[in-house]
């Protein structure tokens, strides 16, 4: 489910439809599909744009977990206190959680600054049991190899163990903010340390 809207303007971002739109579908629509797939479907992701962003989404993810879908949730990490709330009542399963940028580029990146909430959604992640990943989208123009290795020894120092996923930009694709094509020349799996594993997606 993807949910139209966002607090964030990534330049790179690949979704301006749904960044800009309104959404197409009412939720009673959705409700009626996923009833219909019930004996197909183990799970449902929401994303966007930002879904913890979306009016009702609590009520929503209540009434897909009700039809007894695990539930998986993207989100850039700037509402913290509502993911704890979602982790505490058990709503959804697993997080993929952004890491945008270092706290020096992130306004470059996205036009916000909610790297203090990054931080305490992070936190959240890691005082749970809940299972979740860190990843980022690189473009080369917004994040080079000193950003990655800044970013990994954070996550490192923070308590984050394990593998961290960098996701490469598509060029030749219509973005938010059109930053042109990117291309690096070094070798993110090498910004890895002993406590956490870079990997490429």
């Amino acid at each position: 489910m993807w949910f139209a809207g966002c607090n964030m303007r990534c330049s790179y971002c690949y979704n301006p439809e749904i960044v800009n739109g309104k959404g197409k579908l009412s939720f009673e629509e959705v409700k009626t599909f996923l009833q219909s797939r019930k004996q197909f479907l183990d799970a449902v992701v929401l994303s966007g744009g930002e879904c913890l962003l979306s009016e009702g989404i609590v009520d929503i993810i209540f009434e897909i977990k009700k039809m007894g879908f695990l539930i998986k949730v993207d989100t850039n990490a700037s509402r913290p206190e509502l993911l704890r709330n979602l982790i505490k009542n058990e709503l959804i399963d697993y997080v993929s959680l952004d890491f945008k940028a270092t706290k020096a580029k992130i306004f470059n990146v996205t036009k916000s600054d909610f790297y203090g909430e990054f931080i305490s959604s992070l936190q959240i992640l890691l005082d749970s049991n809940i299972k979740y990943e860190v990843r980022t989208t690189i473009h080369s123009v917004l994040l080079d190899r000193g950003d990655i290795s800044e970013m990994v020894n954070i996550l490192s120092d923070l308590g984050y163990r394990g593998k961290y996923f960098i996701q490469n930009f598509r060029n030749h694709w219509q973005t938010l903010g059109n930053p042109g094509p990117s291309f690096y020349n070094f070798n993110l799996i090498e910004c890895s340390n002993d406590l956490i594993q870079v990997l490429e997606r």
